[in-house]
């Protein structure tokens, strides 16, 4: 007799149970939202879920940093559905700072969350998923994981990592029927708040303030985080998903410019999209 773990991968997409992370606000919500008017069961985590109201799905405390938040969040889906099909990463934050004043204290709590967060709860999932003989993990990256943005050295670095992570799984647990995709979003309207380190230094306030100002404004001018929701869902119902997905022109325009122009174009590129050029005079000490 099959077990209800070992039914669940024949059933329709819009049947599907589903766990995603950090979804109190920005994409995490939005994926959650849709997914459960799609018809899915739909789990949603937050560090702190009372703060949050919801109607749309179950929100679900969860701390993605600690092993024994995993094991009770897991175990109370478990308790009422018997199975997890789908589990969406999507907990975490971004920090900014130059490389030399954000400490390791600070760079380590942000691999903790961004990259062994994602770690420890696909390490947690993945016995699941091979029992059920299925599944499909969804890792929300970032367009800085492709093309690294100054002065967000230490977030594009936890996204980078997530990318070769996500790669080295998708070969590894393709022969047991798990799917393993990426979604690569440029800024969106998510409403992220940036973290600071603790001991900024004025030598880098002119070429910080350019890069930080450029990214508040795209994120308040960004594009709905629907759209990303959107193509969740379309990976989720296809019936050959990729790897990798970009979301957003500008992610898809830069991704090319990496891959296909000279390195000098690429980076003046950069330069010239954080216009640090016209300040990079200010950046060297006078007795430089």
């Amino acid at each position: 007799m099959e077990t209800s773990l070992q039914q669940s991968k024949r059933l329709p997409s819009n049947q599907k149970v589903v766990l995603v992370t950090g979804a109190s606000s920005g994409f995490g919500r939005a994926i959650a939202t849709l997914l459960a008017q799609q018809g899915m069961t739909v789990f949603g985590t937050s560090r702190n879920p009372d703060t949050y109201l919801t109607n749309e799905f179950e929100l679900l405390p969860l701390d993605v940093r600690s092993m024994d938040s995993l094991k009770a969040c897991l175990k109370t889906i478990l308790q009422h559905m018997n199975c997890l099909d789908v589990l969406i990463n999507n907990a975490g934050y971004a920090t900014f700072g130059a490389i030399e004043e954000t400490s390791l204290t600070e760079a380590k709590a942000q691999f903790e969350t961004n990259f062994f967060g994602v770690a420890s709860t696909i390490q947690a999932i993945l016995p699941i998923m091979r029992q059920q003989g299925s599944g499909h993990i969804i890792n929300i990256s970032s367009l800085s994981g492709l093309a690294p943005v100054p002065f967000h050295g230490y977030y594009s670095a936890s996204k980078h990592a997530l990318e070769a992570y996500s790669e080295a799984l998708y070969h590894e647990v393709k022969p047991l029927n798990i799917r393993v995709s990426l979604v690569e979003p440029q800024a969106f309207n998510t409403g992220i708040q940036m973290q600071p380190p603790q001991n900024l230094m004025p030598i880098y306030d002119i070429g910080r303030q350019k890069v930080v100002g450029n990214i508040e404004d795209s994120i308040r001018t960004g594009q709905s985080p629907t759209m990303v929701a959107e193509l969740v869902l379309q990976i989720l119902t296809s019936s050959s998903p990729r790897l990798r997905y970009r979301a957003g022109n500008l992610a898809k325009v830069f991704h090319l410019a990496r891959r296909l122009l000279p390195e000098p174009v690429y980076e003046q590129i950069v330069r010239y999209h954080f216009k640090l050029d016209a300040t990079s005079s200010k950046f060297r000490p006078s007795n430089a």
